[in-house]
């Protein structure tokens, strides 16, 4: 019998979380913050969904500011530091609310200033309320103050107790952490200034489009009736009402930009991966664990069965309309194919980084990233049917639009004819859409991108219980998925042995780096084994 991830790591015995599961994944290190970056996803979906010129710019100031992730206050000091302060340096003070705040430094700041920035503590094992003042460019209905710096209070560092004035609750709170900045920080974190830049994902992305900030681009446009002005792929959202630039900017935040910053992470994670030191490898877990977290997000729950807003979700969705969900890729509901296999490699990968395989890391990003098309593949072809076939309106041409703007690049890097193929299909103002000219362009390329056709699937008509017509799966040799990735990177035989011992080592090893190793004597000594 086969268990999903989530039932198999709930029946080991001796693996203790110490933080909160990712729909059953085991996270290395402390993610919460991270986790909650969906939570400015469902606001900023909840403000375009009224489709009005105010909440539109009150969603533009979500996506742009955040309120759920990396909370900092801006304290004016009225008298100036006595020494430099550097970054995580504690600072207590007192909140407008809720006692105590055990903050710290969220940057440097010289002898003599007086501004300094404070980052709000985080609950490290907690995920729900896990930061108590969440404000940034939430609007005032959805923020939280509890947590907040009193007005015209006093910090502490060093022993050394400094006013502030000037400070609001509105006014004076940020956040470090937000979507537009996925993007935006493009260029220093995926062009230039990391080990492995340029990121060979993001390479693709960036050739097609000829802008590092091309997701930041798309939504920007979408959010304001605008254009872009791309090498390839160009959008004019001008032709659009709120319906459509509703879609297109929504799901361009979501399966464009965080959807590359995930990628983006388990590289940074493969930059810190050092060999022969264990010690040495918590950043790169921690960056491998924070992928996961923006993949999946905190609305998912522990086990996943939560309903979210990131990319987990989106797999979901549409192993329902492809008859992909379940271990055997043919079932119609419960945990898609493609989010199984993923967290198998999450696990997996989570384990070579600890035994400090890098090599291996490598591996199953090659064949995460290809798994992780799949649903961008299945929306696109999904809503050039609804176009072509079932009189598709502004809506649905709008979710093909922004679908194939979020996967045309991997396209492209195979083959660039059947990419604008593709494009003059699904673009923003396409004059007609041929499903069959879309599904054939993409799977010309199911072997290049690393694509096993039978996991993207075909499209499913619930009444007919049978394949729309011109949309059954491909039925051919591609490579890539299609099978239990854990077990064979672990040389077991099936999939829950492989998870078991993955899990197991991986305790182990935290056991081991914590001083309380597994393996001990009666008297407490650890045994050589």
């Amino acid at each position: 019998m086969k268990l999903s991830l989530a039932a198999a790591l709930t029946a080991l015995p001796y693996v203790s979380a110490s933080y909160p599961r990712i729909a059953g994944y085991e996270p290395g290190s402390s993610v919460v913050d991270h986790n909650a970056l969906d939570l400015d996803q469902k606001v900023f979906e909840s403000l375009l969904s009224d489709g009005t010129a105010e909440s539109f710019v009150a969603a533009q100031k979500v996506y742009e500011q955040g309120g759920h992730s990396k909370a900092y206050a801006v304290l004016e000091l009225t008298t100036p530091l006595t020494k430099d302060l550097k970054k995580k340096d504690a600072i207590t003070g007192t909140s407008f609310k809720a006692g105590g705040i055990a903050g710290s430094a969220y940057s440097d700041a010289p002898s003599g200033s007086t501004t300094i920035k404070v980052k709000y503590p985080t609950k490290k094992d907690v995920q729900e309320d896990h930061v108590l003042c969440r404000v940034g460019g939430l609007p005032v209905d959805q923020q939280f103050h509890d947590g907040c710096f009193e007005v015209d209070g006093t910090v502490t560092i060093d022993g050394t107790d400094y006013p502030y004035s000037g400070y609001t609750i509105e006014g004076s709170n940020f956040n470090g952490r937000h979507i537009a900045g996925f993007s935006t920080s493009a260029q220093s974190k995926m062009l230039e200034g990391c080990p492995g830049c340029p990121y060979d994902e993001f390479s693709k992305y960036y050739s097609y489009y000829g802008e590092a900030e091309y997701a930041h681009s798309w939504v920007n446009a979408a959010l304001t009736g605008g254009k872009t002005n791309f090498k390839n792929g160009n959008a004019d959202f001008d032709t659009y009402t709120f319906t459509g630039r509703t879609e297109a900017a929504k799901k361009g935040s979501a399966y464009m930009s965080i959807y590359m910053y995930v990628i983006r992470e388990f590289e940074d994670a493969i930059d810190d991966c050092e060999k022969g030191c264990i010690e040495c490898n918590y950043d790169s877990v921690h960056a491998w664990d924070e992928g996961v977290a923006f993949y999946t997000g905190s609305l998912e729950g522990v086990d996943g069965a939560g309903s979210g807003k990131m990319l987990y979700n989106l797999a979901d969705k549409r192993c329902t309309n492809y008859k992909t969900c379940g271990l055997d890729t043919n079932a119609l509901e419960g945990k898609s194919y493609v989010n199984s296999e993923l967290f198998s490699l999450f696990t997996l990968g989570q384990y070579n980084l600890q035994i400090q395989s890098c090599e291996a890391v490598r591996k199953n990003l090659d064949e995460i990233t290809a798994l992780m098309a799949v649903p961008l593949i299945q929306g696109t072809m999904r809503y050039a049917y609804k176009v072509d076939k079932l009189e598709g309106a502004e809506k649905e041409k709008a979710e093909g639009a922004v679908f194939a703007a979020s996967v045309l690049p991997r396209v492209h890097k195979c083959n660039a004819d059947d990419a604008s193929t593709i494009y003059e299909n699904m673009k923003v103002g396409a004059s007609s859409t041929d499903q069959a000219k879309v599904k054939a362009a993409f799977e010309n390329n199911y072997e290049c991108m690393g694509i096993n056709g039978k996991v993207v699937g075909g499209l499913w008509n619930g009444a007919t219980e049978s394949y729309y017509e011109g949309m059954e799966p491909k039925k051919d040799g591609s490579t890539g998925g299609g099978r239990n990735n854990l077990a064979i990177g672990l040389g077991v035989g099936f999939g829950v042995v492989g998870l078991v011992g993955a899990g197991f080592i991986v305790h182990m090893i935290r056991r081991e780096k914590s001083g309380k190793p597994i393996f001990m004597d009666n008297s407490g000594e650890a045994i050589d084994v």
